[in-house]
């Protein structure tokens, strides 16, 4: 089966790019085999994250970034909308039924709602994989949107080729701009909803932060657009930052590559490793009750990690 659905990925059968994220996304012992077959062929598409508090108009904004490359490129786009997780189905709350409908019939957007499934930093596991599909189907241009969780989302620029962290006037973000998680991811700030009070604001304080910061000859100085999603107001003008970030730091989009690829594979090794640990060297529940003793103070967790590494035939850190 993971051959063929590979084959028909790379033929970018949108079908077959749905089952494959499927797959991916409930961790489906097949979804491995079919990046082994796709991997590749990938490496092409340009990745934008899109992230910021919830309320921050997110969506929107993706949506009419989308409409703005289609009208001007000729590029697919792919988009991943990282959704809250529900409590009862443990899929995506939200939804893309909900959200870029204007898009439904063009044929060179494909659009996919994930839920996070409790994993923090605002991104699902499986996103990372699933623009492996995309990009393998053919899609240029990718782009993420996390779920909104503040400064936990970090990830992202681990995934994205260009981070653009979105903020919006009176909900506190002249606070927010003024933290070091949100004011290091960024690539390009993009102030929402710039009609409402404060967005002049919100601007300035962003731009005070900006200017604490020695940017030398040559290095890339994050630029302010301000946008009205609803209404489209600014989008070009995003589009033109994109694009100029992408220019400006073509030479090393390799070496953000190569940290992502590190992560990744950091991140695999951790939880196989896991996986083996509970699978093959504990018994059932033990795990478990390691944990409630060092909940109880009864070890401590770098003792407990020892003896976890020593069980499965591994030498202990010096830690």
């Amino acid at each position: 089966m993971a051959t063929t659905l590979a084959e028909r990925v790379l033929e970018g059968d949108p079908r077959a790019i749905a089952r494959a994220i499927s797959l991916i996304e409930d961790e489906d012992p097949a979804s491995a085999d079919l990046v082994r077959r796709i991997f590749g062929r990938t490496g092409r598409a340009y990745l934008i994250g899109v992230t910021g508090p919830p309320g921050a108009g997110k969506s929107t904004l993706v949506d009419r970034l989308v409409g703005e490359i289609r009208s001007q490129t000729a590029e697919r786009v792919g988009v991943i909308a990282v959704d809250p997780t529900s409590p009862f189905s443990g899929g995506a709350v939200l939804g893309d039924r909900l959200r870029m409908q204007a898009h439904a019939q063009d044929e060179g957007v494909f659009i996919r709602s994930m839920a996070t499934r409790g994993h923090l930093g605002g991104l699902a596991r499986a996103t990372g994989d699933a623009a492996l599909v995309l990009d393998a189907a053919g899609t240029e241009i990718i782009i993420i949107e996390t779920v909104g969780v503040g400064q936990d989302e970090v990830d992202i620029i681990r995934t994205a080729d260009v981070s653009i962290v979105t903020l919006v006037p009176g909900a506190g973000d002249e606070v927010q701009a003024l933290k070091a998680g949100i004011m290091e991811i960024a690539d390009i700030f993009v102030v929402n909803k710039a009609d409402r009070e404060g967005a002049d604001r919100l601007v300035a304080a962003v731009e005070a932060n900006l200017a604490l910061h020695p940017y030398t000859g040559g290095e890339w100085r994050p630029p302010i657009v301000k946008t009205v999603a609803t209404s489209g107001r600014g989008m070009s003008e995003l589009a033109a930052a994109i694009a100029a970030f992408r220019a400006h730091s073509r030479d090393a989009q390799g070496a953000r590559r190569k940290t992502r690829s590190e992560y990744r594979l950091r991140e695999l090794v951790a939880q196989r490793f896991m996986a083996h640990l509970e699978r093959d060297v504990l018994a059932p529940g033990e795990l478990a009750a390691i944990v409630d003793r060092v909940a109880a103070r009864e070890i401590d967790p770098y003792s407990a990690a020892n003896d976890l590494l020593a069980r499965a035939g591994l030498k202990a850190g010096r830690t």
